[in-house]
């Protein structure tokens, strides 16, 4: 087994397209399946249900993921070990976010990695909904992940970070901008703008729990998955959307936030990560994250 057949296998497992795989590892796109029949050879398996149509990992694939990304994770921490001084801590860390939502987390926590562990690198990847997380987080494709808790997962350790207040982003122009604070029920015959349904997503989960209990179910007239395009489609006049309060800060122009009267809710934003045991870099991230956002009490 050679290392360039595990880097053509976790390309083709993260594209589900040969084409994209190619694109992505430079090379043309027969070489590049000629590489996953040996791999698949020397296995005695098949990683992958080809058609004419798709791309999909077979249960074996599936298993042999989380090893691939291992192996070469463990060389690259090899090759950096040869070049940072003993006792420094180093490695690379995958971390999923859902982007305006973590406002308050995410700076605070990769300034601070930066300023204590300057040889731990941060790969963000961005529109990581809370189920989605908990999947590549157990698949190993992420070593953390900003998620809404509670997190419905036996597989993954998670940890309160900032817990904030819901409110409603309305047009500026909105009747019930104005006047103060609002009972939700207030807005029963608005068109919300949502996370899509079944996205797995713990925004979507406090609208619908939140509309429920105010005695209505939303009428959704959008869904989105990026928070910053829903508070632009607001500004448009397409409806409005349940966010939390530290949303106030970055609304766009043309749009305002409304703080609710009556039953709170609360978007608890919380840090995942696996339970299987993980590398020196994580261990130190999450130390720290510890030290920088403690815990609410």
């Amino acid at each position: 087994m050679e290392i360039r057949w595990l880097e053509a296998f976790i390309a083709v497992a993260e594209e589900l397209h040969f084409g994209n795989a190619a694109v992505r590892l430079r090379m043309a796109q027969s070489p590049l399946s000629q590489t996953i029949r040996k791999l698949e050879r020397s296995l005695g398996t098949e990683l992958f249900i080809r058609s004419t149509r798709s791309v999909e990992l077979t249960a074996a694939g599936h298993a042999f993921l989380p090893h691939a990304r291992q192996i070469l994770a463990e060389l690259d921490a090899a090759a950096q070990a040869v070049r940072v001084p003993q006792g420094k801590v180093y490695g690379n860390l995958v971390m999923g976010f859902t982007g305006v939502l973590n406002g308050v987390a995410l700076p605070q926590l990769s300034g601070a990695l930066r300023r204590v562990y300057p040889d731990i690198q941060l790969t963000l990847v961005g529109r990581v909904m809370t189920q989605d997380a908990v999947q590549q987080l157990d698949s190993g494709a992420l070593d953390l992940a900003f998620v809404g808790l509670p997190v419905d997962s036996t597989r993954v350790n998670s940890r309160l970070l900032v817990r904030e207040a819901f409110g409603m982003v309305v047009p500026e122009d909105h009747p019930l901008a104005q006047g103060g604070a609002r009972r939700l029920a207030d807005f029963a015959q608005e068109p919300f703008i949502t996370p899509p349904l079944g996205a797995g997503s713990a925004l979507l989960d406090s609208t619908m729990r939140a509309c429920s209990d105010a005695g209505f179910h939303p009428i959704i007239s959008q869904q989105i998955t990026d928070p910053y395009m829903t508070m632009m489609l607001v500004t448009a006049g397409m409806g409005v959307a349940f966010l939390p309060e530290g949303i106030a800060a970055v609304l766009p122009p043309g749009t305002s936030f409304v703080h609710l009267d009556g039953k709170q809710y609360y978007m608890n934003h919380g840090l995942a990560w696996s339970k299987r045991p993980g590398s020196k870099a994580r261990e130190a991230f999450l130390e720290l994250s510890q030290e920088v956002l403690p815990t609410p009490e």
